[in-house]
């Protein structure tokens, strides 16, 4: 399984967590490995439910990273669970995940955004994770 396929399955998995918050987590990963068996003999990668682990226990952390990263005509009440949830798996893969570059991680987020969003939304993950990067990077300096 690649790491993209891989960031699918947990968008997905976390937009059903999203969407109704009785889902068992436990379930989503059997159905998964049921549904990957014949593909990659049923091992569910251990990267992947450590990213969807991470980000459901640093959801408010991260978003306060995406809050403070908006205009102020947004909020993120107003954002799109696509979108709010492609956020967080990015910021939180550039924050948390040492082995992941925060270009890898934005990138990956577009492709996500191809994938589950518009281009208009594309374009507002862009701006949000380039503004998030150069404001650490104008730190670190």
């Amino acid at each position: 399984m690649t790491r993209h396929t891989i960031r699918r399955i947990v968008f997905q998995i976390l937009f059903a967590l999203e969407s109704n918050s009785e889902t068992n987590i436990e379930e989503l990963y059997t159905q998964i490995q049921s549904e990957s068996e014949a593909n990659d003999a049923g091992v569910m990668p251990v990267y992947l439910t450590e990213l969807v682990n991470g980000v459901v226990s640093k959801k408010e952390e991260l978003d306060q990273v995406i809050t403070s990263h908006l205009s102020n005509k947004w909020s993120i009440a107003r954002l799109n669970k696509t979108d709010l949830l492609i956020l967080r798996i990015a910021i939180y893969e550039a924050k948390f995940e040492d082995g992941v570059p925060k270009k890898v991680a934005i990138n990956e987020a577009l492709q996500l955004s191809k994938e589950f969003s518009d281009e208009k939304s594309r374009r507002f993950i862009n701006g949000v994770l380039s503004n998030l990067i150069t404001e650490e990077k104008n730190e670190a300096e």
